[in-house]
């Protein structure tokens, strides 16, 4: 039946940035479909059955290497951990900007890398990579975060063309806007929200449970013919 097609069970999935917010909605969606799952981020939340405490500002090629290989086996990696800095172009810090690559960009580089080579040797897997409505724009003092969301979705494509004809799907889900912490800065300013929230054809902001059906579908069987693809789950904010 299609609809066992998009179950997970027996499989192994790696989610980054799993301690709150779509991170963690991506964790609770995974499971539930029948993956075992374990989270990788700064902090273990209370109720983690599987975790790796990794900072992925500081940790280094090999660490994050040696994350993937203390697992028994990966079949699902879905890069979400991302960082925003907001600031004028002209006064951002080095700091920052190197610090929103690192760990929106060089990470995702890092670990598709280590699990690739693992799916590769097995025979296929699936990495999911969580883009942005900023993959596509450049939004307001946010330089950044829209570059290395520019720079995902050419990565996703590029890893994409190497491994699709070896069984490993790359793809990467854009949100849209989404109550997340990253966004509360925009939720707290009366004008960018009324601004944002008016563009929005499907008339709300997302949260974490409106992203779990695309990622669960990316992972399962039903998505193996679907390579290097980029989907917006943006309530319609790019058709507008």
């Amino acid at each position: 039946m299609i609809l066992d097609a998009f179950r997970l069970d027996g499989r192994t999935a790696l989610v980054t940035g799993a301690s709150r917010g779509i991170g963690r909605g991506f964790a609770t969606a995974l499971a539930a479909a029948g993956a075992d799952v374990v989270g990788l981020g700064r902090t273990a939340p209370p109720d983690a059955a599987r975790f790796i405490e990794c900072d992925l500002a500081t940790a280094g090629p090999a660490t994050l290497a040696a994350a993937v290989e203390s697992l028994d086996r990966i079949d699902i990696l879905v890069n979400n951990a991302g960082i925003i800095r907001r600031s004028p172009s002209a006064d951002m810090s080095a700091a920052d900007w190197d610090e929103v690559l690192t760990v929106n960009l060089d990470a995702v580089f890092h670990l598709s890398r280590a699990a690739g080579r693992r799916m590769l040797t097995a025979g296929g897997g699936r990495i999911v990579n969580v883009a942005s409505m900023l993959s596509f724009q450049g939004g307001l003092g946010v330089a950044s975060y829209a570059a290395s969301k520019h720079a995902v979705v050419g990565l996703t494509r590029a890893l994409a063309n190497e491994w699709a004809g070896h069984g490993v799907n790359v793809n990467a889900i854009a949100p849209g806007y989404i109550e997340t912490d990253n966004t509360a800065p925009l939720r707290a300013d009366p004008a960018r929200f009324a601004a944002i929230s008016d563009r929005i054809p499907a008339g709300r902001w997302g949260t974490p449970d409106d992203l779990a059906g695309a990622l669960v579908f990316l992972c399962s069987d039903a998505a193996r013919y679907v390579h290097g693809t980029v989907l917006p789950v943006d309530g319609g904010w790019l058709g507008r």
